[in-house]
């Protein structure tokens, strides 16, 4: 990967007989520090163009790297036994170009936010905005002013000839940011591999709801699975577990994710996407598994790493949301 010469994107996921683009110059990936504000890059799973908006240090629980846990009771299943490391990820906007090319593969809306008003149930997103993993970062420069086609592209990034990268944030981007820092903040990430698939896991508190004389208390997990192996999977069950602080145990079961029933091969190895989940209680854990079937007809259950779900202090988001947004209720 040089310095030298043009590269393309979406290898991969173009439909056949459709002419590649070229987007920019690639640059060498950092080893070490972190990408700045501005940072044009292509997701090296998903293929989309995006551009950095800040950096989030999260706390990345990885239990393929820790030493197994003894056996814990119901309603127990912290992460509190794997030592967590600092790792960097990013909140970026996605090529709205590019959507639709990544649409199978990874939620676009991913990132939501709960209503200001007295519908509790009421989610709105913000479309083309994503979080990545450092190593998820393929660095390119380009010499066009505005090399991503996204509605917040200009409202939050102005070009700078004189700066590397030639992207600075506006005020508004530092207010946002600011003011919705609660909402957007990734604080921890954990992973666990079952039989070659991967499974991440990154959960957001939203805030608190009142609701029939009650608190409602919201988080949205985003959760990426990823095969590292050769063989063709396809998902085909969840089965979910979440305890509450109040000490309820809730079990899940249901076809597929998001539904769908993705399948995970080595051309298209990845799948993401974003749920969901509410509690009449300040905290709580969840953890489950997915059921995969094989080219042979056979199937084997995948772990999902057991993750807290943490409320916050200040619980009722005031920022401003840059419009438009599309409704999830």
């Amino acid at each position: 990967m040089g310095n030298s010469t043009d590269h393309t994107f979406f290898m991969y996921s173009l439909p056949e007989g459709k002419v590649l683009e070229t987007v920019g110059v690639f640059e060498v990936p950092k080893q070490q520090g972190k990408y700045e504000t501005g940072q044009l890059f292509l997701h090296s799973v998903f293929g989309y163009r995006g551009i950095v908006l800040f950096p989030w240090h999260a706390r990345l629980y990885d239990r393929d790297v820790s030493p197994p846990a003894p056996a814990e009771p119901p309603g127990a299943h912290g992460s509190k036994e794997v030592k967590g490391k600092t790792h960097t990820y990013y909140q970026v906007l996605i090529d709205t170009r590019d959507c639709p090319h990544i649409s199978q593969r990874s939620q676009t809306e991913a990132v939501t936010f709960l209503a200001n008003h007295d519908d509790s149930r009421a989610l709105y997103a913000i479309p083309g905005l994503d979080y990545v993993s450092h190593e998820d970062i393929l660095p390119y420069n380009s010499t066009d002013q505005v090399p991503i086609q996204h509605e917040l592209f200009e409202r939050f990034l102005q070009f700078k000839a004189s700066k590397v990268p030639p992207f600075v944030p506006r005020d508004t981007l530092q207010a946002w940011q600011e003011k919705n820092h609660p909402w957007l903040e990734l604080s921890d990430v954990h992973r666990e591999t079952t039989e070659n698939i991967r499974v991440t896991v990154i959960p957001f508190y939203m805030g608190m709801r009142e609701a029939q004389n009650s608190n409602v208390y919201w988080w949205r997990y985003c959760i990426r699975l990823e095969n590292m192996g050769e063989e063709v999977v396809q998902l085909r069950e969840r089965h979910w577990r979440i305890f509450s602080l109040s000490g309820t145990l809730e079990t899940v079961r249901g076809r597929g994710v998001v539904g769908r029933e993705p399948v995970l091969s080595k051309e298209q190895p990845a799948f993401q996407y974003s749920s969901h989940v509410s509690l009449q209680a300040p905290s709580g854990h969840m953890w489950g598994s997915y059921r995969l079937e094989r080219p042979n007809g056979t199937f084997f259950d995948v772990r999902i790493p057991p993750f807290s779900l943490e409320s916050k202090k200040d619980d009722t988001p005031n920022g401003f949301l840059p419009g438009p947004f599309t409704s999830l209720a």
